[in-house]
């Protein structure tokens, strides 16, 4: 942790971060696991980077945002006080910013395509280097979501790692709304067992016990710790 910095620090953010790992802590060992295991992804889509230079001054390392331009204009410049820093690509990619997020992100959740696979292994080729990548699997098989169905998940994950020769370490899911996480948690980690994948990003502030439950490596939780969002802009 880095020393804090008394006259810049947020408390309220400080706080939030404090009992968050506390109940992640809790719900790990609660399933047995090593609280070490399981990563807390601060979401900062639509907060100002001071808020974000808050958690970072308190020690916090690893964020999530949705949208390639918005984390550009906050973290190109936090990235290089904060060489640790650790930044996840948690929305939907467009091929024509493959090669952006492929500067910017440590980790790309959201690999869902043929299209988009193709695109990142090109820009690997090209750059000699790739971030990790999870792959998306749209569980609840909603329409208007980005994900592979769950159907094609095997087939896909099998594409990108043999054809595409991608590093794919993980899955990350998003239930729907008004369906019990637990069926989609569970669904997610068989399909990452079959393949030998360690990680999973699943779970937000509302199912984050459990999904630790079910095994999840990383839960993103924005709101619980930020406050409410007010958009930036960006895309």
């Amino acid at each position: 942790m880095v020393e804090n910095n008394q006259n810049t620090l947020d408390p309220n953010i400080v706080s939030k971060i404090l009992g968050l790992s506390e109940e992640i802590s809790a719900a790990a060992e609660a399933a047995g696991r090593d609280p070490e295991d399981v990563r807390l992804m601060a979401v900062s889509k639509f907060h100002p980077a001071v808020k974000i230079r808050s958690a970072l001054e308190f020690g916090h390392r690893l964020f999530g945002e949705n949208r390639v331009q918005e984390a550009a204009s906050k973290y190109s410049s936090l990235k290089l006080e904060y060489p640790d820093l650790r930044l996840h690509l948690i929305g939907p990619l467009q091929t024509n910013k493959v090669r952006e997020a492929v500067k910017l992100f440590d980790v790309i959740e959201t690999l869902d395509r043929p299209r988009l696979a193709e695109a990142l292994s090109k820009e690997k080729k090209r750059k000699g280097a790739c971030p990790n990548l999870f792959i998306q699997v749209n569980t609840g098989e909603e329409e208007k979501k980005s994900g592979v169905m769950p159907g094609n998940a095997d087939s896909f994950i099998s594409q990108c790692l043999e054809e595409f020769k991608l590093p794919v370490i993980g899955l990350m899911c998003i239930p729907p709304v008004n369906d019990e996480p637990a069926l989609h948690f569970a669904l997610l980690a068989e399909t990452a067992r079959r393949h030998g994948l360690k990680y999973l990003s699943m779970g937000m502030s509302s199912d984050f016990k459990s999904a630790i439950m079910l095994g999840a490596t990383h839960v993103r939780i924005g709101t619980s710790i930020f406050g409410s969002r007010v958009a930036i802009g960006g895309s």
